[in-house]
């Protein structure tokens, strides 16, 4: 669609008489966005069927009929052994469609270093003659100056620069994409062969290694607990004893990082399905045991927040006191001077998204303004079960200079764990965790939101995570499990105290979701009890440069603010704030946008017809929240709120009105217009459903 036709209408298009009309302040107080009346028109009639399947308004019948039985047969399916799926999937790879890689980057059937015994097709004009017709544009990877790694599969293989064959030794990298999963490490995940020192020691200390709690009350037997010790201090009596806490120090120390050729059975809890064994979970502990900061009064009564032993070479050696002692750090925790410090003060951070908030979509709000960007939450689970799926969603462009991975665990060494793993193989600037996701699949689960009724288990976690990175470690909560039962400003003050560099508080609690306003007063409430080593980050409704500016004003001990859907809707929300203006921007300026996201995409996911695909699907799900946005220039009342319900009008071009549809259908038309027309048989629907706005039936 290049060229845009001038659709504003010379007659107002809104039903009511200009009387009866009501004014933007009564629209505003209902939560409906004032538009000019000159752009209103009628709702358009659309049947649900075509919604459903994504169908285009002006299909004939026939084609609507096609669909329609396509759709139906996508809905009805039957039910099928896994014998007659495995044989289904085979049977698919053997077919034309799937080209073995080898044969497909080298365009030489002989390539294939497995021959006659490779599982897909070789039979290159076979695949040519059934190969869909070429997209318009060129290839992405020739603006790197670098062969398409994808060869002849390529949607844009007629622009690729004398059709340079790749053979094995010169298959280009994504050399701006780090964080990926080597597969030395996922097999050694796969078979559970990873050991955690750091971890585990951590959680030894903290009592909360489920699978070794009898062999370490024997090996700790000399230590005697005081049932009415509230702190959690030990006595320990005797020389003997600080030889033995010397001799655990020595084997905790000693332990490899990855045991490849040995079983390591103290981590062969981490995998088992997509939980940890029971053995795994931590057990319950009386109130003498709770405290991580465990203190050991030696004779005297001296204490230390550590078990603080430093010599291990000396380990009978005296103390200037007179008090025999060794002195070795049992607890692997950096110094906070010794910790990279980020400075979250005003800096605009783009919150982690599931599912849009994917790489190139954070490669399109950087160079919109971002400053901080953040990884999609992944579960610690299917991390350490060494799923690539999962480990996807840690990757890094070059272009984030400072990026974070955001976990979700349930167990303190799941998290533990994971942290340890993630600091050691990934290039990340920190770690946040998730104590707030309101899914149900992950409450269910004890992870998530389910993680604010439980303040003990939420510190064993924190505690157990921040001893086993140098990297700054963050937290995500919300107010609170249910409504009007706010309980993190109880917590704050102690979320620093366990390890936390940073806590990003959402204004809402886990029954509310996204249903009403965020509560920004108890946000500053919170942010005023924090110690001065805590940043505070608020998060929700931010929509505009004014909404960033309010809450600094009536807030100074806030350090940031974490946008979250206000980068979906309206991506360039980083310019508005950077530039202190409200951007009247342009129909073309938006297509501009979605065609770097398109760029960046297919550098992502691919340029064959599988990476085109995938690429039009994250496209589609960014569509989902991008009609929502209401142009400047024609709203009454600026700037616009993120609970406005928009009304139907017209923009103020042809492109304009198209953006604005809140038809799946018109959203598969702009992707038609980015990446060519869609497969036979497609349809889609948006993959979240979230309140977006505040209903009537939420109050």
């Amino acid at each position: 669609m290049d060229e845009v036709i001038d659709a504003k209408p010379d007659e107002p298009h809104s039903q009511a008489p200009p009387n009866l009309r009501p004014t933007p302040e009564e629209l505003v107080a209902r939560a409906v966005a004032p538009v000019k009346a000159e752009y209103l028109r009628p709702p358009p009639v659309r049947s649900n069927e075509d919604e459903a399947r994504g169908g285009h308004p002006d299909e004939d019948d026939d084609t609507k009929e096609k669909k329609s039985t396509l759709s139906s047969s996508n809905v009805v399916k039957e039910k099928k052994s896994k014998r007659q799926l495995k044989r289904e999937r085979k049977q698919e790879q053997n077919s034309v469609v799937h080209i073995c890689t080898e044969v497909a980057r080298s365009g030489n059937v002989d390539s294939c270093p497995y021959g006659g015994s490779c599982r897909f097709n070789h039979d290159l004009n076979a695949y040519l003659a059934q190969k869909p017709a070429d997209l318009e544009g060129t290839c992405p990877f020739i603006a790197l100056e670098e062969p398409c790694p994808y060869g002849v599969t390529c949607r844009f293989s007629n622009t690729h620069k004398n059709n340079i064959p790749l053979g094995p030794h010169n298959i280009p990298r994504k050399r701006d994409e780090i964080n990926v999963l080597k597969k030395d490490l996922q097999k050694l995940l796969w078979k559970n062969k990873v050991s955690f020192p750091k971890a585990d020691a951590q959680l030894k200390i903290l009592g909360l290694k489920g699978a070794n709690r009898t062999k370490e009350k024997s090996e700790v037997d000399h230590v005697e607990i005081h049932q009415d010790n509230l702190d959690g201090s030990y006595d320990l009596h005797g020389n003997e004893k600080d030889k033995m806490l010397c001799s655990m120090v020595e084997k905790l120390e000693c332990a490899p990082a990855v045991c490849a050729e040995q079983d390591c059975s103290d981590d062969a809890s981490v995998m088992n399905g997509s939980s940890l064994i029971d053995e795994s979970r931590p057990l319950k502990k009386t109130k003498s045991q709770v405290d991580e900061n465990q203190k050991i009064d030696i004779s005297s009564g001296a204490s230390c927040t550590e078990i603080d032993l430093r010599d291990t070479n000396e380990p009978n050696k005296p103390s200037p006191d007179g008090l025999s002692s060794c002195k070795v750090d049992l607890i692997v925790k950096p110094h906070p001077r010794e910790r990279k410090l980020i400075d979250f003060r005003e800096k605009l951070y783009l919150a982690p998204l599931t599912t849009v908030g994917n790489l190139p979509f954070r490669r399109v709000c950087k160079i919109l303004g971002a400053d901080i960007t953040c990884g999609e939450m992944a579960m610690c689970t299917n991390l350490l079960q060494g799923q690539a799926s999962e480990w996807a969603l840690l990757r890094r462009h070059s272009s984030e200079d400072i990026f974070g991975v955001q976990i979700c665990g349930a167990y303190p060494d799941t998290v533990a764990r994971t942290v340890e793993l993630v600091s050691s193989e990934c290039s990340v600037d920190f770690i946040d965790i998730n104590m707030g996701c309101p899914i149900d699949i992950v409450v269910n689960r004890g992870a998530g939101s389910s993680l604010l009724t439980k303040p003990m288990r939420m510190k064993s976690i924190i505690q157990a995570a921040s001893c086993t990175t140098d990297k700054p470690l963050t937290v995500k909560v919300r107010t609170g499990y249910f409504e009007g039962r706010n309980r993190i400003d109880s917590l704050v003050s102690d979320i620093g105290d366990w390890g936390a560099s940073a806590l990003t508080i959402h204004g809402r609690s886990r029954q509310q979701r996204y249903s009403k306003l965020a509560d920004w007063d108890y946000i500053y409430q919170c942010a005023r009890k924090a110690p001065e080593n805590l940043h505070v980050l608020g998060n929700g409704d931010i929509f505009s440069y004014s909404d960033w500016n309010r809450q600094f004003a009536n807030c100074t001990e806030l350090s940031s603010c974490m946008i979250a859907r206000g980068a979906l809707i309206k991506p360039w929300i980083f310019t508005e704030i950077k530039e202190q203006r409200h951007w009247d921007i342009t129909s073309g300026e938006r297509l501009n946008i979605l065609r770097d996201f398109v760029h960046f995409g297919l550098e992502h996911w691919g340029c064959d017809t599988k990476g085109v695909e995938t690429t039009r699907h994250f496209l589609l799900e960014w569509l989902s929240y991008t009609y929502r946005y209401i142009p400047v220039g024609l709203l009454d009342v600026v700037p616009q709120r993120l609970n406005w319900r928009p009304p139907s009008y017209y923009g103020r071009n042809d492109l304009e009105t198209l953006l604005a549809s809140d038809s799946a259908a018109d959203w598969i038309r702009i992707s038609e217009m980015l990446l060519g027309k869609v497969p036979e048989g497609f349809n889609f629907a948006p993959k979240h459903k979230s309140n977006a706005y505040d209903r009537a039936e939420n109050g």
